[in-house]
């Protein structure tokens, strides 16, 4: 990035920093920028996890700490033996009006079968916890499974010694490219080549438009790799075979 943005670094401490000190304070933004537009851009299949909740019996709500899923997809009441899980049945997406009318009370306790997601607690500014609604009420500490999408972490905390060297992030390992560009982007910015009065006027909507070059092929390949490819398959679309399937 400094190569290409014309600027000089020196080596602190095991980690390259720019010499002008503006310069080394926007690194962190931009890799924010250019990660998280990357994130947003490309819904990687590698973002999607999961994580199992223990319910609390006479309780509705399940609360996931905020900072475990950044979405949250599908829920699954597990039965298990011992540490072993023998089933799984999946709750239905239903709206919260749905479970208020037809689950109110305790008296309706029992297995969950549907869920709703309901927002953070009031009081929280919306910074600590998704609630999803349950109905029924369970009655027991059932398990529940959840899978949904993470915020993958960013290249920037691998700045210190000892690991700035070795250490890589998903989009930095496998798209390098469009990190470089949509990072191009942001540094554009800060070197003013963004408007009809700064010395490269283009130079901010080049690297715009190679960033959307990339960001078609990067799709189409994640498609592939969820099976949402030609056919829903993970095979692309041959441009010879035709008449489509």
């Amino acid at each position: 990035m400094a190569v290409m943005a014309v600027v000089q670094t020196q080596l602190v401490a095991g980690v390259q920093q720019g010499v002008d000190a503006a310069f080394s304070e926007l690194i962190p933004h931009m890799l924010n920028y250019a990660e998280l537009r990357i994130q947003r851009d490309l819904d990687f299949l590698q973002s999607q996890s999961s994580n199992t909740y223990a319910l609390t019996p006479g309780s509705n709500t399940l609360s996931i700490p905020i900072d475990d899923f950044l979405t949250t997809q599908t829920f699954e009441v597990l039965q298990t033996s011992g540490a072993t899980v023998v089933n799984g049945t999946p709750l239905l997406p239903v709206s919260k009006e749905f479970i208020q009318n037809v689950y109110a009370g305790a008296a309706s306790a029992g297995t969950p079968e549907y869920f709703a997601p309901v927002g953070d607690t009031f009081g929280n500014g919306g910074n600590v916890a998704t609630n999803i609604m349950l109905g029924p009420t369970p009655n027991y500490p059932y398990p529940v499974r959840v899978t949904g999408t993470i915020r993958m972490p960013s290249l920037y905390k691998y700045a210190v010694a000892g690991v700035a060297d070795t250490a890589y992030t998903y989009i930095s390992e496998w798209l390098p490219d469009m990190l470089i560009m949509a990072s191009m982007i942001y540094i554009s910015a800060f070197q003013r080549n963004f408007g009809p009065t700064s010395d490269t006027p283009e130079s901010g909507m080049t690297y715009e438009k190679q960033y959307q070059v990339l960001r078609i092929g990067a799709i189409t390949e994640e498609n592939r790799k969820k099976g949402q490819g030609s056919g829903w398959s993970a095979y692309s679309t041959p441009t010879s075979a035709t008449p489509t399937r």
